[in-house]
């Protein structure tokens, strides 16, 4: 178990990341390679990445170059994941080519240890082969995530709808409370189903929350408790249609009722999300997305409201009445265990 120590301050410092992080996207995207749990979730979008690599002769590097950095073990280098990354795919490359030589060593000696290494993959203390590597890794990303980009900012876009619902509700630990099923909140401690048993004292320094579509089961941390503090945890993934990547569609009598696209956006309005958070969801233009919540705010099935420079939607009782009698009787599955 990992149990994270918060002081005032830190619960003070408490943030949800806005959008995915793309080199953790990566790391866990590796693993859905690796592992077969949790595999439904992912189904669709395994088949079109696994194709999309061997068409551009990707496959070999993924073996012989990333699977080795990114194994299915209880580690992997911290270096890998900067914190630079929240600001996106470039800046978080750039960091990986800034990391210290000695940290570089360091940290695959742990690797070696814990999991097994490659004698090269030594050689990326070099900048050279670092960069090399780099190239690697943003080909990967090019290949295999980028073409998902919108279905992956949609369900982070609801995640984050709920938990600001949560803050809103009872503050930051309603927060902190609604995070399972695989952590707890104790205060002052976040308990959090882990595979080694340690510590982590935020000492002031807050906790960033990642959230991760591709992180099937409990929630990762950087092992270097130094680096500043970030948990990176799954998204919830639907049993019905999950295999597939883009807007995932209601059952067909309320598709027949509303029409697919309207369908969608009603069920992600659940909520609440933006126009822009519905057009991502529904895949369609903003411009597009307007116009059908102006149907359905005619309709009585949402309202709007104007939050600075965006709108935000929400369901009236009527249109929560008819999304539940449009639904299947499952509820969303929990995320597994890796």
């Amino acid at each position: 178990m990992l149990r994270i120590h918060f002081t005032d301050a830190d619960l003070a410092c408490v943030q949800v990341a806005a959008r995915p992080d793309p080199l953790w996207e990566i790391f866990f995207s590796l693993l859905r390679f690796q592992r077969r749990k949790g595999l439904w979730a992912y189904a669709g979008w395994h088949r079109s990445a696994r194709e999309a690599l061997h068409s551009k002769g990707l496959a070999p590097a993924v073996r012989n170059v990333l699977l080795p950095l990114y194994p299915g073990g209880t580690y992997f280098p911290d270096f890998l994941t900067p914190g630079e990354a929240s600001e996106g795919l470039d800046a978080g490359l750039e960091a990986i080519l800034d990391v210290p030589r000695k940290r570089v060593l360091r940290e695959l000696n742990i690797l070696d240890r814990v999991n097994g290494a490659p004698d090269w993959t030594r050689q990326l203390t070099d900048v050279g082969p670092r960069k090399e590597f780099v190239r690697t890794v943003r080909t990967y990303y090019d290949v295999a995530i980028r073409p998902h980009s919108d279905h992956i900012q949609a369900h982070i876009d609801a995640d984050r709808s709920v938990r600001a619902r949560n803050l809103l509700d009872g503050g930051t630990d309603a927060l902190l409370s609604g995070l399972g099923p695989y952590m707890r909140w104790r205060r002052p401690t976040l308990e959090v189903d882990y595979p080694e048993d340690r510590d982590l004292y935020l000492q002031g320094r807050g906790l960033t929350l990642v959230p991760s579509y591709f992180c099937w089961g409990g929630p990762v941390s950087l092992a270097d408790s130094g680096l500043p503090p970030v948990l990176a945890y799954p998204l919830r993934h639907e049993a019905s249609r999950a295999g597939e990547t883009g807007a995932q569609g209601p059952r067909a009598p309320l598709s027949a009722l509303l029409g697919t696209t309207r369908a969608v956006i009603l069920r992600a309005t659940a909520t609440g999300a933006t126009t822009g958070e519905l057009a991502r969801a529904a895949g369609v233009s903003a411009a597009s997305a307007s116009r059908h919540t102006t149907v359905l705010r005619d309709a009585g099935l949402l309202v709007s409201h104007r939050d600075g420079p965006a709108v935000l939607h929400t369901l009236t009782p009527t249109g929560a009445a008819l999304l539940r009698a449009g639904e299947p009787t499952h509820r969303a599955a929990p995320a597994g265990r890796e």
